[in-house]
């Protein structure tokens, strides 16, 4: 199973200026505020969990945007999001399952030297993406 997020952009003016962040749901970060280089807003992912890679935006799934984003903005106006873009993110757990953490694998684990695999990394990757870094450095030393 794969976990596709959709995104929908904001066709006004920005009204946020920086990132917001809801309460987390099962599966991601929950629809949130991000914006582009240009301060174009766009909000997602939402987690939509698939059999096979689709890299369409699913547009069925306004409405719930609209809902969702409403919990922190009521007012949005109706028909201002349009499909924007969607990717498909790594998981290593599936729907309902509990949240795992990521995992490093190097030649210790899999027997191939200087390579390693960085499985389920997601947003707290970033806030320790130079301790992973000193992991890696670490397994192709040894």
């Amino acid at each position: 199973v794969l976990a596709k997020g959709n995104y929908f952009g904001f066709s006004g003016q920005p009204v946020f200026s920086r990132l917001i962040y809801p309460v987390p749901v099962p599966g991601g970060l929950g629809v949130h505020v991000t914006l582009d280089l240009a301060g174009r807003m766009r909000f997602g992912p939402d987690v939509e969990w698939i059999e096979r890679e689709d890299y369409d935006v699913d547009k069925s799934r306004a409405l719930a945007f609209y809902q969702r984003i409403r919990d922190y903005w009521p007012g949005l106006p109706d028909n201002s999001l349009v499909p924007d873009y969607c990717g498909i993110r790594p998981k290593l757990t599936g729907p309902g399952e509990p949240a795992a953490d990521f995992m490093i694998e190097g030649p210790q684990q899999h027997g191939l030297a200087r390579i390693v695999h960085l499985f389920g990394i997601e947003s707290p990757g970033l806030t320790c993406s130079l301790s992973i870094a000193e992991d890696v450095v670490r397994d192709l030393s040894s």
